[in-house]
């Protein structure tokens, strides 16, 4: 556990009190308070390096290095939410703030994510041409498209990163050598990634045959085109409490009907309903299945797409079931999705 008193720096103190205490403290940052321990700013050694350009040096006041403008979360969020900042932000530590302004907690990147770790490998499937969205995709992969400046797939990696996820498989075919190229063996995201290579296009489920390994435990199955922030740990939880053969997940979906939709019997009207909406569920393109299930693929001389796998794999007795996404979805299919996305990612 991290002292928090250790790393307060009373305002009154100067820029070379700051630098023993942050070297004492061992996490890289110290918080500037006042006589009630409110805090004023934080302070890194980038803070002071840039301070000391400024024309300050070491017996300046610390108030003059600090960061006024410090990211700060509620001392009870989670550290999935402190996860998710860090990564937009593009910083390593966010100190929790009770509700007097007092630093009480601290988020650390790197010690979140050590805890998080999880055995489950991830398999993206990146290999679709994307035809619905040429001329976008005609030199560019559908999952390397940009969302506000970075990838769709760079996006699914880092949220799969930050809930834990550490070995990685991306289906690739069309434009490969992009994806390849930009990912790398994964190294500079922290994590393995294989890459499974398809000849010709294998279906959604049909890449599953081409992991070599032998899998241990349950596999994140996802769509490399999908936005979305299900709660990973809860669709796993869900997986394993019901004994899962497979799980897939679902979003609600309403559709109106533009008519009125009459019923009869035997040519007597019985009824007219004007504009009906339709509830359906329908398939998210996320799952959580079991090794054994890509045994259902294996040896397949055709192309396998998931429900195929999935309705075999319950024609075979295994059970299946279902976990609705309430959160925020969205399957980046066609152009009018894609400018969705643009505007409503990071919003």
């Amino acid at each position: 556990m991290i002292n928090i008193n250790s790393l307060l720096i009373n305002d009154f103190l100067t820029i070379k009190d700051a630098i023993r205490i942050i070297d004492a403290g061992m996490v890289q940052i110290g918080f500037v308070v006042d006589s009630q321990k409110v805090l004023l700013g934080t302070i890194t050694d980038g803070d002071i390096r840039r301070s000391l350009l400024r024309g300050n040096n070491l017996e300046s006041n610390v108030t003059d290095a600090m960061n006024k403008k410090f990211y700060s979360l509620p001392s009870s969020s989670s550290e999935d939410k402190a996860l998710m900042m860090m990564r937009d932000l593009t910083i390593h530590q966010i100190p929790g703030l009770d509700c007097d302004g007092r630093v009480v907690r601290l988020f650390i990147q790197r010690e979140m994510l050590q805890r998080h770790v999880k055995k489950n490998p991830v398999i993206l499937m990146a290999g679709g041409q994307g035809k619905r969205l040429l001329p976008m995709t005609k030199d560019c992969p559908k999952p390397m498209l940009k969302i506000n400046g970075k990838p769709i797939l760079e996006i699914i990696i880092e949220q799969c990163v930050e809930s834990g996820f550490r070995e990685f498989y991306i289906s690739v075919n069309y434009l490969k050598e992009k994806i390849i190229n930009y990912f790398g063996n994964g190294e500079n995201w922290g994590i393995n990634i294989r890459y499974l290579e398809e000849n010709s296009p294998t279906g959604t489920a049909g890449s599953l045959c081409l992991i070599s390994e032998k899998i241990e435990d349950s596999m994140l199955v996802m769509n490399g085109d999908i936005l979305t922030e299900v709660d990973f740990d809860s669709l796993i939880k869900f997986h394993r409490e019901n004994n899962s053969s497979a799980t897939i997940c679902v979003r609600n979906k309403k559709t109106e009907i533009p008519y009125g939709i009459v019923t009869s019997e035997n040519k007597h009207f019985t009824s007219i309903q004007e504009k009906p909406v339709l509830s359906h569920s329908i398939n998210a393109g996320i799952y959580i299945l079991e090794p054994r299930m890509i045994n259902y693929v294996k040896n397949k001389s055709s192309a396998v797409d998931m429900p195929s796998l999935l309705q075999t794999g319950k024609a075979n007795g295994e059970s299946i079931f279902v976990f609705p996404i309430k959160e925020y979805w969205l399957d980046i299919g066609h152009a009018k999705t894609f400018e969705q996305a643009c505007y409503e990612w990071n919003q």
